[in-house]
């Protein structure tokens, strides 16, 4: 079993910044990649970045393209989604996801609870 505990979310002006924090915890032998994703009202869930454990790298949707930066803490199995100049399309429900590796090889993909990101005009 895996659990996936999400914070750093609130209310924060248009041009403000928030960073949220995710971590990972539970029968894990590695994890391959861990990201965000962004659930808004009345819009399908959308992935917001992702960074990947065997190279490093990140990707991010267009929207968060310099603006957000997603990285990453292997040996504590978190990752953070540092989010600046937000804008009130960011708002919605934050979830963290992770690729995870169990000690008998089997793969699965888990999600946090969310946490609520609003950014007010």
């Amino acid at each position: 079993q895996v659990q996936l505990v999400e914070s750093g979310g609130g209310l924060v002006q248009a041009g403000g910044s928030l960073r949220l924090s995710c971590k990972a915890s539970g029968t894990i032998f590695s994890i391959k990649a861990m990201g965000w994703f962004r659930q808004a009202p009345g819009k399908q869930r959308e992935l917001v970045a992702v960074a990947y454990s065997d190279n490093g790298m990140t990707t991010y949707r267009d929207s968060a393209q310099g603006r957000f930066t997603i990285s990453r803490d292997n040996a504590k199995n978190m990752v953070y989604l540092q989010m600046n100049s937000l804008k009130p399309e960011d708002t919605g429900v934050y979830l963290c996801n992770a690729d995870v590796i169990t000690p008998n090889g089997m793969g699965y993909a888990y999600w946090g609870q969310g946490t609520q990101v609003t950014v007010s005009s």
